[in-house]
């Protein structure tokens, strides 16, 4: 086999090679023959085709499949002989494809950079400290209080935190704009589900009675016309509701999944679920920081196939989020590559970052953290130890969860390395902060 290698430009490499006609010849009339020995063709016996008849009717189709084999296997042996390391799938050009000629084809693709660890030991970073106090679990216990609520109507003016049905007409310049209408449309005050100014204005005003208010649409409102644009809404209230909440008593709690132990119980693990959370949240906001100065302290060229692939990847999982895979639209004019761009190419470049360091300080994922973290996410469901077994026994899961341990293994590593101060927080600054990300 003959190979010769040639840069192009920055990561891209040109391969051409040259594999013997004897070597394609001899693996065709393999296949032939194998195939004569297995064919059924009409008017002949099992195994007794004559070859002329097998070449003629299997003959293009068989060397077409075997110049496909020799090309993939030449390809790789090829880079292996040349040591470089293909960065997504190459592009084949065949050259000589002819039968009893030399097969020749040239192979382009790109080659994953070299990338030269900057000095961890001048990154300066923040940890985090907080912790799950039993006003936490309070005030969480009274969020979910509030999401069973239920609504009882009352003859008094509307205050924060009621449910006001109401009509409502928005008018720009006198003119009712699209979506600025809407007929017994429930609405809870203090939820600033709608523009400001909104639902401040209800505040006060009793079940019959009407208002006419004027409002700023704010800049980066979805609507094009309306943004930053001054509106006026009539506003007629229908009713007004106050909420009902649950008694904290065996029916609520069952609610939850919590049969037996009562509140005491209940207030067990909602203290687990937010320890859970709070622990996540903490080590989300380090590992966020680990990343962006892993990006800031690095330079180096990403090859366009692994962002082109997680550019594919990102458009899937937003058309799973969406149900989008189920319409027949087309996605890529839908969902074209550059609403992913940046994310694709911080993802890669941070990839080929975590990787060298992973070579350089030869991590393996740990056994006992992998473990811990499969029994984490099985905790969260009735039958944990069918979620373990379902784990252990799936190669590609346990793969998944292997990569997030060796990930977390990375942040560690930095931040064993790295000038590190910690902060005293609470748990609501932590979890604000992580929703807000």
């Amino acid at each position: 086999m003959q190979v010769s290698l040639e840069t192009t430009s920055g990561l891209e490499r040109r391969l051409t090679v040259g594999v013997p006609a004897e070597q394609v010849e001899n693996e065709v009339e393999n296949r032939l023959k194998q195939a004569a020995r297995n064919v059924s063709i009409k008017g002949f016996r099992k195994g007794k085709v004559p070859m002329s008849v097998v070449k003629q009717r299997f003959g293009a189709g068989i060397r077409q499949e075997v110049v496909g084999d020799v090309i993939s296997r030449s390809f790789y042996a090829a880079v292996q002989k040349e040591n470089v390391k293909p960065a997504g799938q190459p592009s084949i050009q065949p050259k000589q494809l002819a039968a009893g000629k030399d097969l020749e084809y040239i192979a382009t693709f790109e080659v994953y950079p070299s990338v030269a660890l900057s000095d961890l030991s001048v990154f300066e970073l923040t940890s985090f400290k907080a912790e799950v106090t039993e006003a936490d679990v309070d005030n969480m216990i009274e969020v979910l209080r509030k999401h069973q609520a239920t609504w009882s109507v009352v003859e008094r003016a509307a205050a924060d935190g009621d449910q006001v049905n109401i009509n409502f007409v928005g008018t720009k310049d006198g003119v009712e704009f699209a979506g600025g209408k809407a007929d017994n449309h429930n609405l809870v005050l203090g939820s600033k589900s709608m523009i400001p100014g909104f639902e401040e204005s209800i505040a006060g005003l009793k079940a019959g009675e009407q208002k006419v208010i004027s409002v700023i649409f704010p800049e980066d409102y979805q609507a094009e016309e309306l943004k930053g644009a001054a509106a006026q809404f009539s506003i007629t209230v229908n009713s007004v509701s106050e909420a009902q909440l649950p008694e904290l008593k065996k029916e609520f709690f069952q609610k939850f999944g919590v049969e037996k132990g009562g509140e005491k119980q209940f207030r067990k693990e909602v203290k687990a679920n937010m320890d859970r959370e709070l622990a996540n949240a903490l080590k989300a906001k380090v590992k966020v920081q680990v990343m962006d100065a892993l990006i800031a302290s690095h330079t180096t060229e990403v090859p366009k196939a692994l962002v082109a692939n997680e550019i594919q990847v990102l458009r899937n999982q937003m058309l799973q989020r969406f149900g989008g895979q189920q319409q027949n639209f087309d996605a890529k004019s839908l969902l074209p590559d550059t609403m992913f761009q940046d994310e694709a190419s911080r993802r890669v470049t941070l990839g080929l970052i975590v990787g060298e360091i992973v070579k350089s300080a030869k991590l393996k994922p740990d056994a006992k953290r992998v473990k811990a973290m499969i029994e984490e996410i099985a905790s969260t469901y009735q039958e944990p130890k069918e979620v373990v077994e379902y784990y252990s026994s799936n190669q590609e899961l346990m793969a998944g969860v292997e990569s997030a341990v060796l990930e977390d293994q990375v942040v560690d590593h930095i931040l064993s390395q790295a000038k590190v101060s910690e902060v005293e927080t609470s748990y609501d600054e932590i979890i604000k902060a992580n929703a807000q990300r």
